[in-house]
């Protein structure tokens, strides 16, 4: 027999002995302190790769350290797996997502185990699965009841080729990131997350990180997008077409420049501009045109400008004098403020592009000194000044001139300062079949419907066929009948849309701190809950915090970061762990009045024992 060491022997022989031991499962009646290490779940694209043994290796010693510290350590794994990639190989495969993704975690659970890592393999899970995802329908219903999901229609990004609607951060030179196909506006009706009424809340938050590198939250800040402006309307100066009734508002963060205005925009999607097209063929074929590329912030600032002139004139609101040409232009969106701009070509890059492509007039109304007023124009001046060429405002420093034009149109009323957020609600819902199907009956009478409780989880039929390109569930002989769960007697439909990843995703956060037989008869630690995080994107440990376990509103063992709502949201026939909905809170800290609680629902609920 060779004396040599025989790692791969020798690691066989240990792994083994560690499963029979369950060396590695968390104990939640342990009196020791309790420790959390979570990574990001991977994807179960088939295979591991180097980039998942670096991160999980990171996972790995954190975990081991945190043990031998003496802690009780919860290093659970998981599967981020639903989303299109399972789709789009089932139709190149002719095999089934879900046969398909199965078949990816059982390869890559054997990889991971071999590879050794110190994971608590009891607490497994997968987002495709009912056991789990049901959670995540529960959590939408909570919001639906709270006023903090809605739907509407709204202008997207779509790719033509895997049929689906993508974020802005998915589009790539115009591109969809996976099929590369020109991307188009679209307007669909979605589902929408309420994430602006949180705006305030969460640029305060940004104080709070004090150990998060300051470019991150500069990053953060800047997509929060906090502005102090005027909101006010151009009057038409004629009768509106196709019988609308509205004027032109418009909000700037520049109230200062309103006397360099020199044109109009608005949006494709404005009511004035689908009137016209309703009436007029050449504004139809120009909405057409101008509907190509994305709506992100990159590819209309990149994006040839192109406009319409309507023909259509509004009145200056500070000079009844003047008159404002109103243009349709592919780089105003309905979805971001109020669909509609005033361009000041002297200040503002992109409005100088367009004015100069249709030679429209480009007024100074900003110098560095009184003395410039004249100074000729020969690119867009966006820093701050004083007023010039202004009348009134002339002499005053950008700021000064902003307040007295805000003063004066709330004291006219034809206008009113406002905050504003770069934010918006977060589209929610893919056009897909491989994710959770929303819990929800569109009713013709009572409009959608959340489903009761008890039904949950409704679960994603896998009877279907992909040999034809689109939503499979667009096809199904049953899906789409449902009674309506306030009138029985009234038939409805589900929906064949899905939710997106990132829901399930934030979920899994605390769904392997609950446990998966029901509620746990352990008595309450009072000890505290150390929680480590790694992000897979950057193999880099983004949060630590320290809390401690006290009172109901806290959750024993692990769940100072496990999230709570009411239990009746979880239906213990359906799925059995607890469902999670709380979060982390510093010890002796106050929780603010949340959202829910303003909405008539309580947040400190006492929780069910886990």
């Amino acid at each position: 027999m060779s004396d040599r060491f025989d790692p791969a022997r020798a690691d066989t022989i240990w792994q083994a002995r560690w499963a029979e031991a369950n060396s590695f499962a968390a104990d939640s009646a342990s009196p020791k302190p309790k420790a959390y290490v979570l990574e990001m779940f991977p994807y179960p694209s088939g295979r591991i790769h180097m980039g998942h043994v670096r991160n999980y290796t990171m996972g790995d010693v954190l975990a081991r350290f945190r043990r031998m510290q003496g802690f009780e350590v919860l290093h659970p794994m998981g599967w981020d797996a639903f989303g299109m990639p399972a789709e789009n190989a089932a139709m190149e495969k002719k095999v089934h997502p879900g046969a398909w993704t199965r078949a990816n975690i059982a390869a890559m659970r054997d990889q991971l185990k071999r590879i050794g890592f110190a994971l608590d393999w009891s607490r497994e899970l997968a987002t495709c699965e009912p056991d789990y995802y049901g959670h995540e329908q529960a959590l939408f219903l909570d919001l639906m009841e709270a006023g903090l999901v809605f739907r509407k229609e709204s202008e997207v990004n779509w790719d033509p080729v895997d049929m689906t609607v993508l974020a802005n951060e998915q589009v790539i030179d115009g591109k969809g990131w996976r099929s590369g196909a020109a991307v188009e506006r679209k307007k669909l009706s979605q589902w929408f997350l309420k994430i602006t009424d949180f705006a305030e809340d969460l640029l305060e938050g940004l104080d709070t990180l004090d150990q998060w590198p300051d470019k991150v939250r500069l990053m953060q800040e800047n997509w929060i997008g906090k502005s102090r402006g005027l909101q006010f309307c151009f009057r038409l100066a004629g009768t509106p077409p196709g019988g609308t009734s509205c004027d032109v508002e418009v909000f700037t963060t520049r109230p200062d420049t309103i006397f360099g205005a020199s044109f109009v925009a608005i949006s494709s999607g404005h009511p004035i501009a689908e009137a016209l097209a309703a009436e007029r063929p050449d504004v139809a074929a120009f909405i057409e045109k101008a509907s190509k590329g994305g709506t992100t912030a990159a590819e209309i600032e990149t994006a040839e400008k192109l406009g319409f002139d309507t023909g259509i004139e509004v009145v200056h609101p500070l000079d009844a004098n003047r008159r404002l040409p109103v243009w349709i232009a592919n780089f105003v969106l309905m979805d971001y403020g109020t669909g509609a701009l005033f361009g000041c070509p002297a200040h503002d890059v992109r409005d100088f592009e367009f004015a100069t492509k249709y030679r429209l007039p480009i007024r100074r109304v900003v110098a560095e000194n009184v003395q410039s007023a004249d100074a000729p124009v020969v690119e867009a001046e966006t820093g701050e000044g004083v007023a010039v060429n202004s009348e009134f405002l002339d002499g005053l420093s950008s700021k000064e001139a902003s307040a007295e034009v805000i003063r004066r149109a709330e004291a006219a009323g034809w206008g009113q300062g406002k905050t504003q957020y770069r934010l918006r609600d977060w589209g929610v819902s893919r056009q897909r079949y491989w994710g959770t199907p929303i819990p929800v009956i569109h009713c013709a009478d009572c409009g959608p419907v959340g489903v009761p409780r008890d039904q949950l989880p409704i679960v994603l039929p896998e009877d279907v066929s992909f040999d034809i390109p689109g939503n499979p569930l667009d096809r199904h002989p049953t899906w789409n009948k449902a009674d309506c769960p306030v009138a029985a007697s009234r038939r409805g439909a589900r929906p064949t849309r899905s939710t997106r990843l990132s829901i399930p995703a934030g979920i899994s956060f605390a769904s392997p701190a609950s446990p998966t037989t029901g509620p746990s008869t352990a008595p309450r630690p009072s000890s505290g809950c150390r929680s480590d995080s790694i992000s897979a994107g950057s193999s880099m440990r983004f949060s630590t915090s320290s809390t401690r376990a006290s009172g109901p509103a806290r959750c024993s063992a692990w769940g100072s970061w496990a999230l709570r709502s009411r239990s009746r949201a979880c239906s213990p026939r359906a799925w059995s762990r607890t469902k999670p909905i709380r979060a982390p809170m510093a010890a002796g800290s106050r929780p603010a009045r949340s959202r829910l609680a303003k909405a008539g629902r309580s947040s400190n609920a006492k929780p069910a024992a886990v």
